[in-house]
């Protein structure tokens, strides 16, 4: 087994999050095989490789929606994939984002942000809205608070569910795949939101393939093949100089000429 890969410890600060030998199967179906990943504060790890190579399915696993077959997360100093361990303690402290948006369709944009920090933190209504309203505002979202999110383009429905997820104010914010089902002009906007993340020290574990992005914004690349890290370091190491056959192959086919 091998130790885990992703942040350093950097001036003996422990890491925020540490996965060590996660295993993963759906039946006969191998989808994570003895995956380490640790996550420093203020990291930004994405997560490269082609559709089915593990990296949603991880990320799924760190936020404790799927059980692991093997292995450990330790959350904060606490190992969390214990299964005495509630998993929505966890998800107090841990934002995730998804490619579909997820946003609940009967609530409007305000409420979509407001719900979870009153009903699982505990804030009253006029600290969570004027919480909701401030993140909205700096996301250019503040005319559409008490829209629907059938009424928002998907752009817009991105950056709401970008808001609701800070409005817990999670110490990590996980992030899978989420300009997939954007329009190619909107991809642009939904990212420059998260380099903004990024650039204010906020913690993120994201899978991606935008690969200029991960290159400009990542402090760590991890490059996932058949359920494995195949390969991990900084981006200008990863995409200037891969030791990985399977790596090189993986970039010459998606970097552009």
């Amino acid at each position: 087994m091998t130790g885990p890969v992703g942040g350093t410890v950097r001036g003996g600060v422990e890491p925020l999050l540490e996965a060590t030998g996660l295993r993963k199967s759906y039946g006969e179906r191998v989808v994570l095989a003895d995956v380490s990943l640790r996550v420093q504060p203020h990291d930004v790890i994405c997560l490269i490789g082609s559709s089915g190579s593990g990296k949603s399915t991880l990320l799924r696993c760190l936020n404790l929606l799927e059980d692991v077959d093997d292995g450990s997360i330790v959350f904060e100093g606490r190992e969390v994939s214990d299964p005495r361990v509630d998993p929505r303690e966890v998800r107090r402290r841990m934002g995730m984002v998804f490619q579909a948006y997820n946003l609940f369709p009967h609530l409007t944009v305000l409420d979509n942000c407001t719900l979870a920090p009153r009903r699982v933190h505990g804030l009253g209504q006029a600290e969570a809205e004027a919480r909701a309203r401030d993140l909205l505002a700096q996301f250019g979202l503040a005319e559409h608070a008490g829209k629907h999110p059938d009424k928002l383009s998907g752009g817009q429905q991105q950056r709401a569910a970008l808001v609701r997820a800070l409005c817990t104010q999670p110490t990590l914010l996980l992030l899978d795949e989420i300009t997939a089902a954007l329009d190619p002009e909107l991809v642009g906007d939904v990212l420059a939101i998260v380099r903004d993340l990024a650039e204010a020290g906020t913690t993120m574990v994201l899978a991606t393939h935008e690969m200029a992005f991960a290159r400009e914004v990542a402090t760590s690349v991890c490059f996932l093949h058949e359920g494995r890290i195949l390969e991990q370091g900084p981006p200008a190491e990863i995409f200037a100089d891969p030791r990985e056959e399977r790596t090189r192959q993986f970039l010459r086919r998606v970097l552009p000429g």
